[in-house]
């Protein structure tokens, strides 16, 4: 398959109050992009992050920041989020079924990675045009779970969409959010997903490196029986 093993811990699931030492704990424990979720109150009922508290991590870090807007106006976001040192931008594509195309170009031309994410219920072929586009997306989220909050459990039946796409897209970078810890990993790395957000699970451990490095050697070997 050739897509490298990303492990993303959710810093939803961090200490907020100590945000730039958990991003370098994470870090000093094998993570390789922090993943910020960005909610609105709106598109999703929570309401996090937003661009001043990017901007405060980033004077930091240098980690690649992997934001996930969970918001219903993504195209508001892609200024602000690249002042303030966001590395990649995921869109939802139930919000953005008129103005991918744009949001795609913004994001780019601001030198941000463009993902776009879809809901548990959204069907995979939604993400067909923007990953096959002129101007395409670098990855695709399969959300595992319904997105709005953490902690919640994995949905197994969300795995047919990442096989499907693996099979259409062998260098795609594929990412799932949503219940992964040990007890899940495999079968999203069986199906094809590659980069890998995990939040409770990594967080809550006694020893947050052996969480990461389990979710990393799933994914390797996965590609290597594949």
């Amino acid at each position: 398959m050739g897509v490298a093993a990303k492990i993303a811990p959710s810093m939803l699931s961090s200490d907020f109050a100590n945000l730039a030492s958990e991003a370098e704990r994470m870090l000093k424990f094998g993570a390789d992009w922090l993943h910020m979720d960005i909610m609105d109150g709106h598109f999703v009922p929570n309401l996090t992050i937003g661009a001043p508290v990017i901007e405060s991590l980033r004077k930091h870090t240098k980690a690649y920041l992997d934001c996930h807007l969970m918001v219903t106006n993504p195209l508001d976001y892609v200024e602000p989020l690249a002042k303030a040192g966001a590395s990649g931008l995921t869109f939802h594509v139930e919000v953005s079924k008129d103005n991918w195309q744009q949001l795609i170009q913004e994001i780019k031309s601001k030198g941000m990675k463009a993902g776009v994410a879809l809901k548990p219920g959204t069907p995979i072929e939604e993400v067909y045009a923007l990953v096959e586009s002129e101007n395409p997306v670098e990855m695709v989220l399969v959300m595992t779970v319904e997105p709005g909050f953490g902690g919640q459990k994995f949905m197994p039946e969300t795995m047919d969409k990442v096989r499907k796409l693996r099979q259409k897209y062998p260098s795609l970078d594929i990412e799932v959010d949503g219940g992964l810890g040990p007890s899940t990993i495999d079968a999203a790395a069986s199906a094809g997903a590659n980069c890998i957000v995990a939040g409770s699970s990594v967080f809550g451990a006694p020893e947050p490196s052996e969480v990461i490095s389990v979710l990393r050697k799933s994914v390797e070997e996965a590609q290597l029986n594949s």
